[in-house]
């Protein structure tokens, strides 16, 4: 057996059952390999859509996902959506073929490359290692929970296993949870039994079984708002103590609510400049807690008076154990009114600037909201438009919205709508654009066609950058460099074989009930003709400090 073969025979066995990619000469055997022992392949147009779909999907799935890439420029093409991976600490396995003589077209130093994205390198050296070291590079990106390039040499992909480095295929041993420090959990029950006003914010280490009801118990017992950050939102839908995001997204009664907290505890929350507002939603006598089961994740982006190492279901279950009796905190009957009326963006009066050519996003927004199913996944592009979709489209839980803007590049939301769309095929997936992104990411509307997943792609147009527009504007700057002549974005969906709405108004939106109502055999895109006569509300936050 080839090390190509044995390599990807080893992967799939291992628990790696998707990978997403295009095919080259250099990955051809291995892909081939891992699609014969199990795996399924997912074949995108750009290699660039291709990571960030394999990105969303183990975001979503919860499990180490693969990205096959060619030599050289397969793996460059697909930088964007590895650098967002990266950033994100999505286990992820990068599967790069590898070309190892400098005068060969395809030779570029892909370890660097890898390393100043923030991945971590491993590297298939033997025929004799090959299986073992494409195991450990799984596992660590499965154990470390980040994104890893493993190097696939072109000569060495060629060699012959022998026959006693076929070890027997196993799946990965599971990652353990980490346990908190008895003092550390003592020392966290004393700050929550001095907190009157406490908050919680839950992110990404927080999208976890078991994690919610853990954090809602505690929560309860001392009457804690909650909260989340933009990547967990949905994790307490449905609770009324829930003040949805925290950070830049936030209602204006939820900012009021988190910057009156005396004490705010992120659980599995990086409580990063987006989250708390540059720190804006901190008091100068706040105490701020910070749980993470990664030790240096602690008081990386703020000062934090505690620190626990812990896994946060653990924590959060240790707390419950070394404490009792129950604290109003900050769940008054006042409180309660205050989120039930305002709490969610929807409910926040507006002024409607809609006219016969264009129509709000706010009010797009909020009738998508009453339109669509409920159980829905989201992904979302970045740009001045984001937060409408981000806030106005609800999500029934923590798995409802897909949010790859760690790097907060435009032009990844198709792609990551792709990979959540496959990881939960139980919902209806959406996919929020601008028009930038949409442009950017046309090719992967192949995709969804290809697949045949029942997409609703809503573009929000206004042909143009909207953030630099906003932005610049203002000031007088010239904007010809960020503004375009009208783009039919309905008319190139057409081309792909979706169904296709131009929404200028209200009414326009009808196509898209009878679409819901229909058998959905085709995707369907929204070219959404939106107002563009002000920023978005997050935007004074978005370039604060640039």
């Amino acid at each position: 057996m080839k090390v190509a073969e044995a390599v990807g025979r080893a992967l799939s066995a291992a628990g790696v059952g998707h990978v997403f990619g295009v095919v080259g000469s250099g990955n051809f055997h291995l892909t081939n390999a891992m699609v014969a022992a199990g795996s399924r392949f997912v074949a995108a147009r750009h290699e660039g859509g291709a990571a960030t779909m394999a990105d969303a999907y183990a975001r979503m799935s919860g499990t180490v996902t693969a990205l096959s890439v060619h030599q050289g420029p397969g793996l460059t093409n697909a930088l964007t959506g590895v650098a967002e991976a990266a950033k994100s600490r999505t286990p992820l396995l990068v599967l790069a073929a590898e070309a190892t003589e400098p005068r060969s077209n395809f030779h570029v130093d892909q370890e660097a490359l890898a390393h100043a994205l923030g991945a971590l390198t491993a590297r298939v050296t033997s025929a004799e290692d090959a299986v073992g070291q494409a195991r450990a590079a799984a596992q660590r990106a499965l154990h470390e929970r980040r994104t890893v390039l493993l190097n696939l040499p072109l000569g060495v992909q060629a060699l012959d296993v022998p026959d006693g480095a076929l070890t027997p295929a196993t799946p990965l041993p599971e990652r353990v949870a980490v346990e908190p420090a008895a003092a550390d959990v003592a020392a966290l029950t004393r700050v929550l039994e001095r907190a009157r006003r406490p908050v919680f914010v839950a992110g990404r280490g927080a999208r976890s079984p078991g994690a919610r009801d853990g954090l809602e118990a505690v929560a309860e017992r001392y009457g804690a708002l909650l909260a989340t950050s933009a990547v967990a939102r949905g994790l307490f839908h449905g609770n009324p103590w829930s003040l949805d995001v925290s950070g830049g997204f936030s209602s204006p009664l939820a900012a009021e609510l988190i910057s009156a907290a005396d004490t705010i505890v992120g659980w599995g929350c990086a409580l990063n400049m987006w989250t708390m507002r540059h720190g804006r939603l901190i008091g100068a006598d706040t105490t701020v807690v910070q749980i993470d089961d990664d030790a240096s994740a602690l008081g990386v982006h703020r000062d934090v008076q505690l620190g626990v190492t812990g896994d946060v279901e653990l924590t959060a279950r240790r707390v419950l154990e070394t404490s009792g009796g129950t604290r109003q905190g900050y769940r008054t009957t006042d409180i309660a009114e205050a989120i039930a009326a305002r709490v969610r963006w929807r409910d926040v009066p507006y002024e409607d600037t809609s006219s016969r050519e264009r129509i709000d996003p706010r009010t797009l927004s909020i009738a998508l909201d009453d339109i669509l199913p409920a159980e829905r996944v989201i992904g979302v592009d970045s740009g001045n438009f984001m937060g409408y979709p981000s806030m106005y489209l609800s999500v029934p839980d923590e798995n409802g919205l897909c949010f790859t803007q760690a790097f907060q590049s435009i032009g990844l939301g198709l792609a990551t709508a792709i990979g959540a769309a496959l990881a939960r095929p139980d919902r209806l997936p959406v996919a929020a654009l601008g028009d930038g992104g949409a442009l950017m990411g046309a090719a992967e509307l192949d995709t969804v066609r290809r697949l045949g997943l029942p997409m609703v792609v809503v573009v929000y147009n206004d042909d143009a950058y909207g953030a630099e527009v906003h932005h610049f504007g203002p000031e007088g700057h010239p904007l010809g460099t960020v503004e375009f002549p009208p783009t039919d974005v309905a008319a190139v969906a057409r081309g792909y074989g979706f169904e296709a709405v131009t929404v200028r108004t209200r009414a326009d939106l009808k196509p898209v009930e009878d679409w819901l109502a229909g058998p959905r055999s085709a995707p369907l895109l929204i070219d959404a003709k939106v107002v563009s006569d002000r920023g978005a509300w997050w935007l004074e936050e978005a370039f604060r400090g640039h």
